[in-house]
């Protein structure tokens, strides 16, 4: 199976009411319309974009390097992964933004995000990084090959989320949510990674301040929805009803929506004002993205990677852009895309460094170890290598750092 990408440009057209399947209330169907994806597919207001990447990198060489070179634009959705705009290593360097947000939200693998404000990450596997680029920022985002003796399959969706005009000129900003702190819900062999909004009493973490999802009436949600065989999902009417747009889209394997089955590729519109059953009857677990919201419902104009309310905005956007540079580009003029090695994940957001949970220093001793000598020794837990699977420990001893795996390292008050 060949990896895909998904490109579900924006769309302020409300879905046609088109399909009979039940549940029905008074009359209507709970489901406004299924559509294939194609290329491009719509999205529904307030989002504006959407891309769902799977690539199935293969071990790196030791210096994140893929095996091939890119062409500067390779988007090649039959081969088994793309090197996108990235030369040696795969992803998108340094390019501008304004106007709206991008919410990168993982699966599988890895990625290092660099700004013109001089923050960084790297992240995956779980996290989720919620960016506001409001006035204008550049960043780059690049997809190392971290693994030499295994696999570096990449899957995330980057969704591009609109801001109202009173946004638009926000500050930039940033904020990661750790996959080990992401809210997942549980449902009968369903799992929902709860990524904005609330399901049951699982609610997402908070997004940027200046986020249209900061507003209590955006009815936001975006969820990323596993059902395993035989497993089942109760999406509940969203609480603005019929003014909140409300689609999933099938991912993976087949997913049976209010009773219709819906095979990979397509995209559902829902009446948000009533409550769905998915369900999957199939031997191989389905995936499902949801994104909700109400509508923002201002004049669009967008060009490339500027998304405004008018023409005007858009022709000031370049200008602004050729005249600050957004900030200029702080990292060294060869580093378009800047990668950090076999590090482990971190965020470094106005110059403060932030770790997630399982990666911050702690105390431990030594256990399981074939030299002896050193089970029971104390140390502090410091620097994960991500290719080795190995924690730097500082001895309490004598000071010395020692390479070790998790499973020799118990943690102590």
């Amino acid at each position: 199976q060949h990896s895909i990408i998904l490109l579900l440009p924006f769309s302020l057209a409300r879905a046609s009411d088109s399909c009979d399947a039940m549940p029905k209330q008074e009359g209507r169907s709970c489901i406004a319309s299924i559509d294939p994806i194609s290329f491009p597919a719509e999205t529904l207001d307030p989002f504006l974009f959407c891309v769902y990447h799977k690539d199935d990198y293969p071990a790196g060489d030791g210096k994140l390097q893929a095996p091939r070179q890119g062409n500067g634009a390779d988007f090649n959705a039959s081969a088994p992964y793309r090197m996108y705009h990235g030369d040696r290593v795969p992803g998108f360097p340094q390019h501008p933004h304004r106007g709206f947000e991008t919410i990168t939200a993982t699966l599988e693998g890895v990625i290092d995000h660099a700004d013109s404000h001089g923050n960084s990450g790297r992240y995956g596997g779980g996290d989720l990084q919620w960016m506001t680029a409001g006035s204008g920022v550049q960043h780059s985002e690049m997809f190392p090959l971290v693994y030499t003796e295994q696999p570096n399959r990449c899957r995330f969706f980057q969704i591009w989320l609109n801001l109202p005009a009173a946004g638009k000129f926000s500050k930039p900003a940033f904020v990661m949510h750790w996959n080990e702190e992401v809210p997942r819900y549980h449902e009968a062999g369903a799992t929902v990674t709860v990524w904005a909004g609330e399901v049951g009493d699982k609610k997402g973490l908070p997004p940027p301040p200046d986020s249209w999802a900061s507003n209590p009436d955006s009815d936001l949600a975006v969820w990323h929805i596993r059902l395993e065989p035989a497993g089942t999902l109760i999406i509940p009417a969203a609480k603005g009803g019929a003014s909140t747009n409300r689609a999933v889209y099938v991912v993976e394997g087949t997913a049976g929506v209010s009773g219709k089955q819906v095979p990979r590729l397509n995209r559902v519109v829902l009446r948000a004002e009533q409550a769905v059953e998915l369900r999957n009857t199939h031997s191989e677990a389905t995936e499902l993205l949801l994104l909700q919201g109400r509508p923002i419902g201002e004049p669009v104009a967008k060009h490339g990677p500027f998304v405004m309310n008018t023409q005007q905005e858009i022709q000031q956007a370049f200008s602004d852009y050729r005249r600050t540079q957004f900030g200029g580009w702080p990292w060294p003029s060869h580093e378009t895309g800047p990668t950090f090695g076999t590090r482990g994940r971190f965020a470094l957001l106005d110059q403060k460094e932030e770790l997630p949970p399982s990666f911050r220093p702690m105390r431990v001793k030594l256990k399981d170890l074939k030299d002896e000598a050193f089970n029971g020794r104390l140390g502090t837990r410091g620097a994960y290598d991500m290719n080795s699977g190995r924690f730097v420990v500082t001895l309490d001893s004598d000071e010395r750092e020692v390479s070790l795996k998790e499973a020799n390292l118990e943690a102590v008050d």
